[in-house]
């Protein structure tokens, strides 16, 4: 991830995408920032919806866990790695689209739409 580290009252934060965001924090021409989307490289399917996301996951080998009812949470055996998102999709960011990329190499990938 690129960007710049912008550092207001006393809260630093990455900000991805600096020609879209004003670094005062006021997001009135946020309406011509492109979102973010978490598309399957093999398919080039864009993921819209966690059944789609569990299915390309189990099928790479991860494990569903149900340990917390807050979070949807993905484990590979043959690793340490352990993916926990949001359990509402709406909250889906991307910081968890980029946690899924780096833990599954060339699979995935996050596009600006």
């Amino acid at each position: 991830m690129s960007g710049v580290w912008v550092f207001k009252n006393g809260v630093v934060r990455l900000v991805e995408n600096p020609g879209a965001e004003p670094l005062d924090g006021n997001r009135q021409g946020s309406s011509s920032a492109r979102r973010k989307v978490l598309v399957h490289v093999p398919s080039n399917e864009v993921i819209t919806c966690y059944e789609d996301l569990e299915s390309k996951l189990l099928s790479l080998g991860w494990e569903r866990y149900y340990d917390d009812p807050d979070l949807l949470q993905f484990h590979k055996r043959s690793t340490v790695h352990l993916i926990s998102l949001p359990k509402d999709f709406n909250k889906f960011k991307s910081i968890h689209m980029y946690d899924i990329v780096v833990k599954n190499r060339n699979m995935f990938e996050v596009r600006d739409m």
